[in-house]
């Protein structure tokens, strides 16, 4: 009555195994999932490449971004994300650190203000588009929501990404 069947230990044993090693795996999971650059990439694209202005926005759960005129990389808590870019370029208007009155020009446009308003000429614009895409692109602090605006002054058509 009281006695140990040898099969017994066999399968006890087993399970503690396969416990320990659910247990191990369980906790090399990520806490929350990588952040979504694809879906970010998806709305630029769309925005970018469209014949006339339009304006997009999409949320992001990620703590730094990275945007280039050629791809957009998210890092977070999850991991990090990168994804191309198949539109045209962009122009990255992410807040500068040392924060220039140019990239707040394009900064006004990307939220609402007509670019006629902000610069004299078309070239202006295209300039200062120019000066932004070629500037560093480090990694920054990612806002809540990214905004992209396609405006058209005169005969530029540029996308604005930030």
């Amino acid at each position: 009555m009281f006695e140990t069947h040898f099969d017994a230990t066999y399968a006890w044993l087993g399970v503690a195994l396969v416990s320990v090693a659910t247990a191990g795996v369980a906790a090399t999971l990520p806490a929350s999932p990588p952040p979504d650059a694809s879906g970010v990439a998806h709305t630029i694209d769309s925005v970018a490449d469209g014949a006339h202005p339009a304006t997009a926005e999409h949320g992001l759960a990620a703590n730094r971004i990275r945007l280039t005129d050629g791809s957009v990389t998210l890092g977070g808590a999850g991991g990090t994300t990168r994804s191309a870019l198949h539109a045209p370029r962009i122009t990255p208007v992410l807040e500068a650190r040392h924060g220039t009155s140019e990239r707040s020009d394009l900064r006004r446009v990307l939220e609402g203000v007509p670019p006629d308003a902000v610069f004299d000429t078309p070239r202006d614009l295209a300039a200062a588009a120019e000066r932004a895409r070629s500037a560093d692109h480090e990694w920054r602090p990612a806002p809540d929501r990214i905004t992209v605006r396609r405006v058209h002054y005169g005969g530029v058509h540029v996308t604005l990404v930030g």
